[in-house]
């Protein structure tokens, strides 16, 4: 069900996912110019790669056809664990899968001794922030972040406590 990208083919494959997913996504919310720059600069392949020898652990999202239906990616720091990435494809939506990938990543950080899972949300993205409510989280504060080329990242911090294992 969850699968670790950790090769050149599944991190091209992930790629390939960030950018139909946020074209579908994002273009309504911040326009193509961002969308094509942030997947530039956070989701293309060489990107990924970097993250991944910085930390971050990246999970695609498999069906039980074995179909890539999404991926997330996580990074354990002093606060907790950080939600970097999270995205389901629309087709995949409401099926169950991103609550399985909720619980997924609550037990990587349990297991891993942490108390907190934090991330941040576009403050226009309603939708999402709803189903992080949803999941338990809470907003607890207001991000705005210089991303380069004059664009910035308006967001909201939000965290969810974990009950200790």
């Amino acid at each position: 069900m969850f699968l670790e990208v950790d090769n050149d083919n599944l991190i091209a494959k992930t790629a390939a996912l960030a950018t139909e997913i946020w074209t579908e996504h994002y273009l309504p919310i911040i326009g193509p110019e961002q969308v094509s720059y942030m997947l530039a600069k956070f989701q293309s392949p060489a990107a990924i790669a970097s993250q991944i020898r910085q930390g971050y652990r990246y999970f695609l999202i498999e069906d039980e056809m074995a179909a890539i239906t999404g991926y997330f990616a996580v990074r354990i720091d002093s606060n907790g664990m950080f939600l970097s990435k999270f995205y389901v494809k629309r087709s995949c939506r409401g099926k169950g899968l991103g609550r399985q990938a909720f619980a997924f990543i609550e037990k990587l950080a349990t297991d891993n001794g942490l108390g907190l899972i934090w991330l941040t949300v576009n403050k226009n993205n309603t939708a999402s922030i709803k189903i992080y409510k949803k999941l338990g989280f809470i907003i607890a504060d207001k991000v705005v972040t210089d991303i380069g080329n004059g664009y910035v990242m308006d967001d909201y911090k939000m965290e969810k406590q974990l009950d200790p294992a």
